[in-house]
């Protein structure tokens, strides 16, 4: 499959600091706690035992800690994504194994740690980059899947490869997207196989 994930974004000071790991493993620990909207950069060196002004150093804003954060996380699901689709070698199935992964992983997230959870909201909500470069990775891992099926004879070749990857992204999104997402938790345990396979007979030969 396409290497693409989500990249962190840049952040103050050498890359490979073991202070700023230090920082983002104490951020993570306290959103996870208090929530990230409600915590302030003060709020969080307090926490820490750094200075406002040292943290400062290494990170410009409370979103590029969120942002780092939530890269984190996204990384998780888009191996999760890609693990799920390697495991089988067929297009069709990968295309199935691809639905069910994006839906179980985010729902992991959800479920397992709520107040990190509102980090990915805020992040889709405000577009943060890490979720602009998530999306965009799930759109190349996509991409990639139609053009195996297409290659072994699996998917119709008709229409615009990148026209076939659009449409099914739009029915992807509401389970990619953390704000719907916890809006469609009721459809979660039949959408995967219903709507994946509603994909694969429109995808048909």
């Amino acid at each position: 499959m396409n290497n693409a994930t989500s990249s962190p974004p840049a952040a103050r000071g050498p890359a490979d600091h073991e202070v700023r790991a230090q920082i983002v493993v104490a951020a993570t620990e306290h959103f996870s706690q208090y929530g990230y909207e409600k915590t302030t950069v003060s709020d969080l060196a307090k926490a820490i035992g750094f200075s406002k002004a040292y943290i400062y150093k290494f990170f410009e804003s409370k979103q590029a800690i969120g942002e780092m954060i939530c890269s984190n996380c996204l990384r998780e699901i888009e191996a999760d994504i890609r693990a799920a689709v390697d495991g089988v070698d067929r297009p069709p199935e990968k295309l199935r194994r691809m639905f069910k992964a994006i839906v179980d992983s985010g729902l992991r997230l959800f479920f397992q740690d709520r107040k990190l959870y509102e980090i990915a909201i805020s992040a889709a909500s405000e577009r943060w980059p890490s979720a602009i470069a998530h999306e965009e990775c799930i759109r190349q891992m996509l991409l990639e899947l139609l053009r195996q099926g297409r290659e072994s004879g699996d998917f119709e070749r008709k229409t615009p490869i990148d026209e076939t990857a659009a449409a099914i992204y739009l029915v992807m999104h509401p389970y990619i997207n953390p704000v719907i997402l916890q809006l469609s938790s009721h459809y979660t345990g039949q959408a995967p196989a219903q709507l994946s396979g509603l994909v694969l007979r429109s995808l048909s030969p």
